[in-house]
């Protein structure tokens, strides 16, 4: 199934150019855009931002599989999944089934729930990938996909807190997509870690008007 999904994308796997000895394809620039575009649309707190946010996470699930990514590339189907949900919430949601959703903290026990999920989850899914894939990294690459999870359902319910939660996944997938070569996606999240804490402190005045 990947590897026909990887034939049939193969036309945007093609290089548009090469940046650092890289080749940075049409795939990764498209995904790019629509990546950024999907994060201002977050920090407005504009719905638009889910169905952005399945197309560019589609594109990226074929770009990190072909570099053999395959806890990115399994956590971006994730995040098609989640994001009909986030949508949803977004458009219906509510707190304790009565007030309509918006911008707020969590708890302290809620915070630290979320952190001991994220920790235990980690080195489960890097002894999944080492096992069961011939990928490279595992560890590495089980870090950021399990915390992006946890990311993706406090941005969902709209928790201020979504945004260190990514501002440490951007840190850390810097590191990791420039292992890889992966030049533009490099850029792509150290935008992304600028944004966070653009988005942070957007979203701490929402939560506190």
């Amino acid at each position: 199934m990947l590897d026909a999904l990887l034939q049939a994308a193969r036309p945007l796997l093609v290089p548009a150019f090469t940046a650092w000895g890289s080749p940075v394809t049409w795939l990764e620039i498209v995904a790019f855009v629509l990546a950024l575009a999907m994060v201002a649309a977050n920090m407005r707190v504009n719905p638009v931002a889910w169905p952005l946010a399945i197309a560019s996470s589609l594109l990226y699930a074929l770009l990190f599989a072909n570099s053999r990514l395959y806890g990115e590339a399994s956590l971006q189907l994730f995040f098609v999944t989640i994001a009909f949900w986030g949508w949803w919430q977004w458009l219906r949601g509510t707190v304790d089934g009565s007030a309509p959703l918006v911008v707020r903290h969590m708890s302290a026990c809620q915070r630290g729930l979320a952190a001991a999920a994220t920790l235990a989850a980690w080195p489960l899914l890097g002894a999944l990938l080492q096992h069961g894939t011939d990928s490279d990294v595992p560890y590495f690459d089980a870090l950021p996909t399990v915390a992006s999870i946890t990311g993706q359902v406090l941005l969902g319910r709209k928790f201020v807190e979504n945004w260190p939660v990514w501002a440490g996944v951007n840190i850390v997938s810097v590191a990791l997509f420039a292992s890889k070569g992966l030049w533009l996606t490099v850029l792509l999240y150290a935008l992304f870690t600028v944004l966070s804490f653009v988005g942070w402190r957007t979203w701490r005045r929402l939560a506190h008007a």
